[in-house]
């Protein structure tokens, strides 16, 4: 696989070094299009899917040709690819269409009488030709490509029988489609950071609320009226005691609910002395009081109706809910406060309160017991109150009378205005809305805790019977779900609009995060968990810092897990750290596995996403992975001890290998050859190899490994074993975390040689140095010189360097040469088919490529071929695609990417445009990824730039200025 021409310097940078050569179809073209003389035939377009010709490919490839690719980028591009070829984007998604998407339930059951008759001639099972012919006939879909029910066909037969049973459809059906479900789940998945983060309280008064305001402060009022202002992360900020000390014979004063006035930097409290008292938000300053209210109030609310106009909701124990609407509320309260003081504090009656011809008091009777919470909802214009009371558990009802009685009202406004007030007496007998004016829910055990959305238009209660029940608000007869989880009486209810998410909290210091759509919990925190602990007295939502405030026995704060929102030139594959990843043949697909113990199945052809599950490893991370011989079954290792063998079509799990006892991380696993069986090794923490039979057909899920050979319990690695690499038929070889590699005959089981990595002489101090041997790869070409069998074994060394053995003559070290420009250690080795090539992938995320052939022992380095950089972290899997003459990559910079063999850019798995692997100007190229454009140690070289800088990377003062190589003190810090 030559690399064709000279590399060319990108205009951006030398170091964004790539080769401008055409896909390596146009070579094909050009030679048939002289063969035939002439070119590819462009026929009409009709059913071209359900043929096994490629003519809707060809077609791509003719109307692609008729217009020459720029060499530039402009804004639009993309969206006048699609313009210019819509035949194409049609083309691909009737391809496209998987047949297990359009099952039914009655095709199922068509099917499912179609094998049967199969059984009751004497065959269990049936091969691809009789499935292709009867989904065709049940599904209703004759013209579907026998390629796509060939593919449907081996996912299903994942062990290459060439049989499969009705049990086996079913069961492939059963798990994907739970592992979509699951998927979807996944997306929405949403945490708390625990345990909660916390702070003593040196009293045992209880907090009776806490609120937050705009800017994320959070202020808290406690029973003997002692408010505190603290920070996000509960670092103190003001403290003041409101609430004069009276007389020693006088009771002294409790606050029984509060509510803050943001939008005229007020704080209200409601006091046991049936007061509502106003203090200035920034100096907690008395302002006024109203005074002689018939009750005491228990539950405080606020809203805005205006932008001088406010509501002031409060409700009592007598089950009555009193509205006082005030207008023009800053003049209002401005008079208010400069009326005579009482106890420091300038004071109104209630009675004389609402004689004002700005203010406006209602007072409805709507429960029999003590009203547990009341709120206005703007959104509604409508108060919602609550009890514990059963016939009258929650109403949501007018804010003023809509009926005959707003003729009353309109006669105590003009009474007021005609200045007869002194004629006006108050009543407080409380009114009764009509029928028409409130809605009315009947709940058992009453509702304690409430909240409603008008874009879910949804409404939520909770209390003593411990269930969480979903409204509409327009109708009381019957809840549209029930969602069962807590295990005590529940406390707090609050929705998230824009994530459609409900919060609950229950008297056990319990927090779940409920999904709307799918009534299922997201997320349990329970007091263990959490660190919460006590009776909770008070809790609060902050959507301004996206946390959850508690007062308990300590005040907690919980934050929720924010995932990091992306730039929007951008795209990642994963969510979380991509550890491995790996190409089947026999598919055509991209397997890639994440930190998060999530498997991704991605096309080949397009970068658009098949298939994910999760979990596959207890939420362990998954370290390694390998395909058997026939690319249908994934093996993955993780950090849990366990090697696991999949159906990564469906996500079922088939095997679990795993050792008696405690269990080490896996490190590296592979499927390998011994005659005619096969085994899966597995190498890791344990410093032991590990061996086990393949055997799909066994009745144990869980399988425990072959005795461990004797060379390897008495003599082998004495650190974490990293890597193992086979050269078949007979020879292994592993390496270690201290730079050992043992080469091990497969068949006898004992040690070939040892094989310890050295340093260069300008290594030999250099303090801290990594030795470790991340990778290792057998190279076997007979234009090797001076190797034995032509067998050459390549390790990766100290500060970037690979080492070369002779294993089959002398076990000596044939050679040693610098591969990364940047003296970064090399985290991959891969390989041609050939033998030829070999890449190698650093810390940094730079891939080098190397002509072994023009290696020759005790001689200089070999120049890279050809070199550029795939991602701006550690590169963690790395494949060459021979066929395609592409490279595939991952990184710990969440993204999945593919490249042409000479470094162009085809794209990230996962972006929203797709690609063809064969059609160069469907590909990023020029382009590079925005990440890699924008680092530091992407920038061209120039004395200008040459400066002192804080990069994490690379210290640009110590960068050679004509080489771009770095000395031997270069940051390791990626």
């Amino acid at each position: 696989m030559p690399l064709g021409k000279k590399v060319r310097s990108s205009s951006a940078s030398g170091r964004l070094e790539t080769q401008h050569v055409s896909s390596i179809l146009c070579e094909l073209w050009r030679t048939a299009d002289r063969t035939t003389g002439s070119g590819c035939c462009v026929e009409k377009l009709t059913d071209d899917c359900s043929e096994d010709k490629q003519q809707p490919e060809c077609l791509e490839r003719e109307l692609l040709s008729q217009n020459r690719r720029r060499h530039s980028i402009t804004q639009g591009d993309e969206a006048q690819m699609r313009k210019q070829h819509p035949i194409i984007d049609s083309t691909r998604r009737l391809c496209s269409l998987k047949i297990d998407e359009t099952i039914s339930l009655d095709n199922l059951q068509k099917l499912k009488l179609a094998f049967e008759e199969f059984e009751r001639g004497g065959s269990r099972s049936i091969d691809a030709k009789c499935f292709g012919r009867i989904v065709k006939k049940c599904l209703g879909l004759p013209k579907t490509s026998n390629e796509q029910i060939q593919r449907l066909f081996k996912k299903i037969d994942y062990l290459g029988q060439g049989q499969i049973s009705w049990g086996e459809f079913c069961t492939h059906m059963m798990h994907e489609y739970k592992e979509k479900q699951e998927t979807v789940r996944r997306s929405k998945q949403v945490a708390f950071t625990l345990p909660a983060s916390m702070k003593t309280l040196c009293h045992g008064i209880p907090i009776v609320n806490i609120h937050s305001s705009h800017d994320g402060t959070i202020v808290t009022v406690r029973e003997d009226g002692v408010v505190c202002c603290c920070s996000p992360e509960l670092k103190p900020l003001k403290t003041k005691h409101l609430f004069n000390e009276g007389p020693a014979s006088r009771k002294s004063k409790w606050a029984s609910d509060f509510i803050l006035m943001t939008e005229f930097n007020k704080l209200m409290i409601g006091t046991g002395d049936r007061e509502i008292q106003l203090y200035e938000l920034s100096t907690l300053e008395p302002y006024c009081q109203i005074n002689a209210l018939e009750t005491v109030p228990l539950t405080l609310d606020f809203g805005c109706t205006g932008p001088d106009q406010c509501y002031i909701v409060y409700g009592d124990t007598e089950g009555c809910v009193t509205i006082i609407l005030i207008s023009y509320v800053g003049d209002t309260l401005r008079l208010w406060n400069k009326l005579p003081e009482i106890e420091n504090m300038p004071n109104i009656a209630i009675d004389d309160a609402v004689l004002f011809p700005n203010v406006t008091f209602v007072r409805w009777k709507v429960h029999q017991d003590w009203v547990t919470q009341a709120k206005y909802f703007h959104s509604f214009q409508a108060i919602v109150s609550s009890s514990k009371e059963e016939s009258t558990s929650l109403v949501i009802g007018c804010v003023l009378p809509l009926t005959d009685a707003e003729q009353q009202l309109d006669d105590i406004r003009e009474a007021c205005y005609e200045g007869k007030t002194k004629k006006i007496q108050l009543s407080w007998t409380p009114q009764l809305r009509a029928s028409c004016d409130q809605t009315v829910f009947n709940i058992s055990k009453g509702v304690k805790t409430f909240d409603l959305c008008q874009k879910h238009s949804l409404l939520v209660t909770g209390g003593m019977d411990r269930l969480i029940r979903m409204w509409n608000p327009h109708f009381s007869g019957k809840p549209n779900g029930i969602l069962k989880g807590h295990s005590a009486p529940i406390t707090y209810l609050h929705i998230i609009p824009e994530n459609g998410q409900i919060f609950s909290v229950s008297i056990d210091c319990t927090v779940k995060i409920w999904d709307i759509q799918d009534q299922c919990c997201l997320f349990t925190a329970d007091s263990q968990a959490s660190g919460i602990h006590g009776d909770i007295s008070a809790c609060s939502y902050s959507s301004a810092v996206k946390s959850f405030y508690f007062a308990a026995d300590c005040m907690a704060v919980l934050s929720l897990k924010i995932r990091p929102r992306l730039h929007s030139r951008l795209t990642v594959s994963h969510d979380e750290t991509v550890m491995c990843c790996g190409y089947s043949e026999e598919f055509r697909q991209v397997v890639s596995c994440s930190e998060g113990s999530v498997v991704k199945v991605w096309d080949f052809d397009t970068g658009r996403q098949v298939f994910e599950f999760g979990g596959t490893h207890d939420q362990s991370a998954i370290t390694c992975m390998a395909f058997d011989p026939k690319g249908r079954r994934l093996i993955t290792g993780g950090r849990d001890g366990c090697v696991k063998i999949w159906n990564f079509n469906n996500g079922q799990c088939l095997k679990t290998l795993r050792k008696d006892g405690e269990c080490h991380k896996v490190c590296d696993c592979i499927f390998l050859q011994v005659h005619r069986t096969f085994y899966v090794m597995s190498v890791g923490g344990d410093r032991k190899i590990d061996i086990y039979p393949d055997i799909p057909e066994g009745l144990h899920h869980v399988q425990r490994p072959q005795p461990s050979w004797q060379d390897d319990l008495i003599s082998g690695h004495k650190e974490d074993i990293l890597c193992v690499a086979q050269c078949p038929p007979s020879l292994l070889a592993t390496s270690s975390y201290d730079g050992e590699i043992i080469v091990w005959n497969v068949i006898s089981g004992r040690i070939r040689c040892r094989l310890v990595s050295p340093l260069l002489a300008e290594h030999q101090n250099v303090e801290g140095l990594d030795t470790s041997v991340p990778s290792i790869i057998f190279f076997k070409n007979s234009k090797l010189q001076h190797f034995s069998s032509a067998t050459a074994l390549l390790s990766a060394g100290a500060m970037g360097c690979i080492n070369i053995w002779n294993v089959l003559s002398g076990s000596k070290l044939a050679g040693s040469f610098k591969a990364s420009k940047f003296q970064q250690k090399i985290t991959k080795l891969a390989k041609t088919a050939k033998d030829t090539l070999l890449y190698a992938a650093d810390r940094i995320g730079y891939i080098y490529v190397y002509n072994m052939e023009k290696f020759i022992a005790g001689q200089k380095s070999p120049r890279a071929e050809g070199f550029w950089r795939a991602h701006t972290s550690q590169i963690t899997g790395l494949q060459i695609v021979d066929n395609d003459q592409v490279v595939l990559t991952s990184s710990t910079d969440y993204t999945v990417r593919l490249w042409s063999a000479h470094g162009e850019y085809i794209g990230t798995f996962g972006q929203s445009e797709s690609w063809n692997v064969h059609i160069s100007s469907s590909w990023k190229h020029p382009a590079v990824p925005y990440e890699v454009l924008i680092d530091p140690l992407s920038m061209p070289h120039h004395e200008i730039l040459n400066v002192k800088t804080s990069s994490d990377y690379i210290d640009t003062d110590k960068t050679g200025a004509h080489k771009g190589e770095l000395k031997s003190e270069t940051h390791s810090k990626v």
